[in-house]
């Protein structure tokens, strides 16, 4: 499970996503990604910033992909595991949607951590942007 701060949970939110954010795309994911504009906040009575927004991931996967609400629950269990590994590499202030393609219910653990790495250096949300292998 990601942390509650780490989570995209409402309607507009994901709307937003989809409306204003790029779009990278592998052979059985896609990604959506919005930045956050930032506009820091001082606290009362005091000279600190707000540290930046947290990264918040939604996953998107729909009865195209299977029937079953088995198979689209594992599928999403998988990229949560992998996303939660991905965590700390991840920088802070974006709003993230992963759209799972029907071809991916065929795909292990390790492929998806691939394709997520791929996508999610391709957007430049990786901390140093790197396209090689980080985990």
């Amino acid at each position: 499970m990601l942390p509650d701060e780490s989570r995209l949970r409402h309607h507009k939110d994901f709307s937003a996503v989809y409306q204003k954010g790029i779009r990278k795309n592998t052979s059985h994911l896609s990604l959506r990604a919005l930045r956050h504009m930032q506009q820091p906040q001082l606290i009362e009575h005091s000279d600190q910033l707000y540290p930046d927004r947290p990264t918040r991931i939604g996953i998107s996967i729909s009865k195209k992909v299977n029937k079953g609400a088995v198979v689209r629950n594992r599928i999403k269990r998988q990229i949560r595991a992998a996303l939660r590994q991905m965590l700390p590499y991840i920088s802070k202030g974006w709003d993230l949607v992963i759209v799972v393609k029907p071809t991916a219910k065929q795909c292990n653990y390790y492929e998806f951590l691939q394709q997520l790495e791929k996508l999610l250096a391709q957007v430049e949300v990786l901390h140093g942007y790197s396209r090689g292998s980080l985990l």
